[in-house]
């Protein structure tokens, strides 16, 4: 597989400062593609994502920070990433809200705060981004689901539902987007070495995933990345509609 196979790809990253989002900023970009990433926090608490704009350029890399549950906020920035760099040839969306609570103890406001971070961000990216996409010649969308999607586990009843909503998305938007040249593909990671579900999840949930792994470990998260990259490039132009395991041999 070429090392240079996103290149002269412009491509959105969102959820860009999670564990899974920088790896991806980095990777793609040592792929050779340009990359626009967004998210809610500060870049600057991100040293290492920070000085990326000195290593490579305004024109290889941009941060802009933005809510991806905000309608405006996402049409300013993909009009203006599509103003900065002349195109847009693709999307990763990692953005997601995951409230650890039974349906007993969440409040309304945790369940809609979550389908809104995970399932509506992802319809309001697609709106917003796919125009400038068809306007570039098409493009491919790569959305980050989970494996909560299809296995229920208790208090994650919002997650677990709006993972399962952005497939379903994900296969609509390869649907109705296939004539203009935009292809559409979700990615199930399993167990990964990330902070932040260790403190979500707690050690003895994580501990009992890589037992069921056929592989014996967690995932890194360049090779969920490495996926990503893949459905981004041309090495997959047949591939539209489908969701992609990777978690190990979890499910089998």
């Amino acid at each position: 597989m070429s090392s240079l196979q996103l290149q002269d790809k412009v491509i959105l990253i969102t959820g860009a400062l999670g564990v899974a989002g920088q790896a991806a900023i980095q990777l793609f970009l040592d792929k050779g593609a340009t990359i626009a990433a967004i998210d809610i926090k500060e870049i600057e608490s991100f040293p290492e994502i920070y000085s990326l704009t000195e290593r490579y350029g305004t024109d290889r890399f941009t941060y802009m920070e933005a809510d991806c549950t905000n309608e405006d906020q996402i049409r300013d920035v993909t009009k203006q990433i599509h103003s900065q760099f002349g195109r847009l040839n693709g999307y990763y969306h990692n953005a997601y809200y995951q409230p650890s609570r039974s349906i007993a103890e969440m409040s309304l406001h945790e369940w809609e705060h979550s389908l809104r971070g995970t399932l509506t961000s992802g319809f309001l990216i697609c709106k917003y981004a796919a125009p400038y996409m068809i306007a570039s010649g098409g493009g491919s969308i790569v959305n980050t689901s989970s494996i909560m999607s299809s296995r229920p586990r208790v208090n994650n009843a919002a997650y677990g539902s709006a993972k399962a909503g952005l497939e379903q998305l994900t296969r609509i938007i390869a649907l109705e987007y296939s004539a203009y040249g935009i292809r559409a593909n979700a990615i199930v990671p399993g167990d990964f070495k990330s902070t932040q579900q260790l403190a979500d999840l707690g050690r003895e949930h994580i501990d009992g995933m890589k037992i069921e792994s056929l592989v014996g470990r967690s995932g890194h998260p360049n090779e969920i990345n490495e996926v990503a990259a893949f459905l981004l490039s041309d090495l997959s132009s047949y591939v539209t509609g489908s969701i992609y395991p990777v978690n190990g041999g979890l499910w089998i």
